[in-house]
């Protein structure tokens, strides 16, 4: 098995993932800054140019939650619930309502503080940001409202919507996301960053 990444929010949450259960894989870097996305093998992979990427044998697996899905499978876990149709429409709820509502939420916050100063691609632009505000408050509060008296997002257990939901919030304190009155979304990212898969999912660097 090979898992293609960047460090990125996408990524890091598959190979958080891989790490916490244990799945051994190939894990390649893409050069991102020299176009190794766009090359012609990997665009062959994926051809949304991309990261990240998982190949095994002759699956070829693109979308950081199908990736999530098949992991979870492939190990034996219930972080997707492959035999519980009530909790796997659980989970679905918050990894939609990441993809749809949370992520373009967050994202500004992300891009301006995290993904330019990885990338060198210019200083943070604050000036663009106040207006974003108003929409992630407006989700902030029906995550915290959600997260009251619980530990994860869905069955009462970590499972990969609490990955998916946490990729780029777990930033949020770099990323200056106004999130410090929200105390349960405050909880829930410092419990997962007490999972050392989760605080530490990038491959250790070569020498």
């Amino acid at each position: 098995m090979k898992i293609y990444w960047i460090k990125a929010q996408a990524p890091k949450r598959v190979l958080a993932l891989a790490k916490h259960l244990g799945i051994k894989a190939e894990l390649v870097e893409v050069n991102l800054m020299s176009g190794g996305l766009k090359a012609p093998e990997y665009a062959r992979l994926n051809p949304n140019m991309k990261a990240p990427t998982l190949v095994d044998g002759e699956m070829v697996l693109w979308e950081s939650c199908a990736i999530m899905t098949y992991l979870s499978i492939k190990a034996g876990s219930d972080m997707w619930p492959a035999h519980n149709p009530a909790e796997q429409v659980e989970v679905l709820r918050w990894l939609s309502w990441a993809d749809h509502h949370w992520s373009p939420a967050v994202g500004p916050f992300y891009f301006e503080h995290v993904v330019k100063p990885t990338f060198g691609i210019g200083p943070p632009d604050r000036e663009s940001l106040p207006s974003q505000v108003p929409n992630l408050l407006k989700y902030a509060k029906v995550l915290d409202g959600h997260l009251a008296g619980r530990d994860y997002a869905a069955c009462g257990r970590l499972t990969i919507a609490d990955f998916q939901l946490a990729s780029m919030a777990s930033y949020w304190r770099e990323s200056e996301m106004p999130l410090q009155d929200f105390p349960n979304i405050v909880r829930w990212i410092d419990g997962l960053h007490r999972i050392p898969a989760w605080a530490d999912p990038w491959p250790a660097a070569r020498a």
